[in-house]
């Protein structure tokens, strides 16, 4: 055993020649270089879709049409959102502001414009109430009934035009993940059928049409992401209009309630066209 350990520490370890280490050297930068263009060619998103079948990239034109009308709309819808918290601000501000009703209605019917949001809502209530003040035998009671009519009207056509193509992004965002599994489903079930006349199947056979299958889910993931957010963001925004529509409703019947039980000259009520 002694003689063992001394015949393997006597040993020298001779270097390797030249030869292979070039050689070692030439394969470490063959790898290297691979490398990089596999990546390369995981990424080219082009050729994927590009070489999916027929129905799979049928599912990524639909999703991709999906997409754009999304975006098209949120940034419409935001814009819309937008000018009405802007308008309502405005109005609330001359409302508040001291200035007569009758003045305030005059102004919104007078101009040559289209009246929306909390305006139209004043619009409509205080034309109703003038109408029912020039009726003969009409009370308190039914003047203010038809104010409160006119307004509910008005605040419902003003929700309704707000709420308008939401219910699009609640459908791409809950539809498009489907619709992309749907096509990664038949994307896969070709790749496999493929296989039944080859006799060895391997992992580089499979993975290109699996590939071209999946680029379809990440497409429908790419256009419900976006979608889910903007509608959930703007569902929340139009709730807090419409609770400010209603608040200011409520505000302004009560104003119309003690003006109903006044004894107003005939210049006070507004002059309103029985049509």
């Amino acid at each position: 055993m002694t003689a063992t350990m001394t015949a393997l520490l006597a040993t020298t370890v001779e270097p390797l020649p030249e030869e292979a280490v070039g050689a070692v050297a030439e394969s470490a930068a063959s790898a290297a270089a691979a490398a990089p263009a596999a990546l390369g060619n995981d990424l080219d998103l082009l050729q994927l879709v590009l070489h999916a079948s027929i129905p799979v990239q049928l599912v990524m034109v639909l999703l991709l049409f999906a997409s754009v009308a999304s975006w098209v709309i949120i940034f419409r819808k935001k814009k819309v959102l937008d000018r009405a918290e802007r308008e309502a601000d405005q109005f609330e501000e001359r409302f508040w502001s001291g200035a007569e009703l009758s003045k305030l209605y005059a102004g919104s019917t007078g101009r040559n414009r289209e009246i929306g949001g909390l305006e139209a809502i004043f619009e409509a209530g205080f034309r109703e109430f003038g109408r029912q003040r020039q009726r003969r035998g009409a009370d308190s009671r039914m003047q203010l009934e038809g104010a409160q009519r006119g307004m509910r009207v008005a605040s419902a056509r003003e929700i309704d035009g707000l709420e308008h193509n939401l219910e699009f992004l609640a459908n791409v965002g809950s539809i498009a993940p489907y619709v992309g599994l749907f096509g990664t489903v038949w994307g896969i079930m070709i790749s496999f059928q493929g296989l039944a006349n080859m006799k060895e199947a391997t992992i580089a056979t499979v993975a290109p049409g699996i590939s071209e299958a999946l680029i379809a889910t990440a497409m429908g993931l790419f256009a419900a992401i976006p979608a889910v957010w903007a509608y959930n963001r703007f569902a929340t925004k139009v709730d807090r209009i419409s609770v400010r529509y209603e608040a200011f409703s409520e505000e302004f019947s009560s104003i119309l309630e003690r003006q109903s039980h006044t004894d107003d000259t005939p210049a006070a009520a507004p002059n309103v066209p029985l049509r």
